[in-house]
C-alpha cells in the first residue's frame, strides 16, 4: 500500500519515516476551570484530516497508530505510587471499533489499567463543531458503571471547550473517584 501523507510503497497506512517526520507527539497541558489538568500530545490543527478518519474503516488503523504513538508512549513512562484506571469517555462504538477505546487500550501499562464501557453518554447528539453554548446547553448525560480503584484518568480523543470532560470528572467526583488529570489526543485551543 501507498503511505497516506508521502505516498511511498509501505506496510503501514502512514510510512515510519512521516511518523517520525510529523506525528511525534509533544506534550501540551491546559488547566480546566474546576482545576484538573489536560495533557494532550498533537495540536488539532496538525493531525485534522487523520481525525476525521473516525468514523471510517480507515479510522481504526489511523487511530490505533496516534494511540501507538502518543497514549502508549506516555504510559512506558508513566509511574505511580499505586495501579491507577484510565477511562475513555463516551466509549460508545457508533461504527464496528470506538476510538476512544483504542486510545484507552494502549495506556495498558504497570501503573495504568484500562478499563472499558465505564462512561456511556445517554444524550445521544454530536458535539462535533458545536458552540460552547450548544455543549452546556446539551449535557452528555454520563452513565457511569461502577469499578475498582480511585485514581483514574480520563481520556478523550479531541478536547475543545473541556465541557464533556468536566462533565466526566463531575460524575466521577459524585461516585469517590479522583480524576488526576485527562489525556486527549490533541487540543484544539493550541
Amino acid at each position: 500500500m501507498k503511505c497516506l501523507m508521502c505516498e511511498s510503497l509501505s506496510l503501514t497506512h502512514i510510512c515510519p519515516v512521516c511518523q517520525e517526520l510529523f506525528l511525534t507527539p509533544s506534550l501540551y497541558k491546559r488547566k480546566l476551570p474546576n482545576g484538573v489538568d489536560v495533557l494532550s500530545f498533537y495540536k488539532y490543527s496538525e493531525i485534522k484530516k487523520l481525525l476525521h478518519t473516525k468514523h471510517t474503516d480507515l479510522g481504526y488503523y489511523i487511530y490505533r497508530l496516534l494511540a501507538k504513538n502518543s497514549m502508549q508512549r506516555f504510559a512506558q513512562t508513566f509511574t505511580f505510587e499505586n495501579s491507577v484506571t484510565s477511562i475513555a469517555i463516551d466509549d460508545n462504538p457508533k461504527e464496528n471499533y470506538s476510538h476512544t477505546a483504542l486510545l484507552n487500550r494502549a495506556l495498558k501499562s504497570e501503573f495504568i489499567e484500562p478499563k472499558h464501557a465505564i462512561l456511556r453518554a445517554r444524550n445521544p447528539l454530536s458535539y462535533s463543531g458545536k458552540s460552547k453554548e450548544f455543549r452546556l446547553s446539551n449535557p452528555r448525560e454520563f452513565e457511569m458503571k461502577s469499578f475498582e480503584g480511585r485514581d483514574v484518568i480520563v481520556v478523550d480523543d479531541i478536547v475543545t471547550t473541556g465541557t464533556t470532560l468536566q462533565e466526566a470528572i463531575a460524575i466521577l467526583k459524585s461516585n469517590n473517584k479522583e480524576t488526576l488529570f485527562c489525556l486527549a489526543l490533541c487540543d484544539v485551543s493550541l
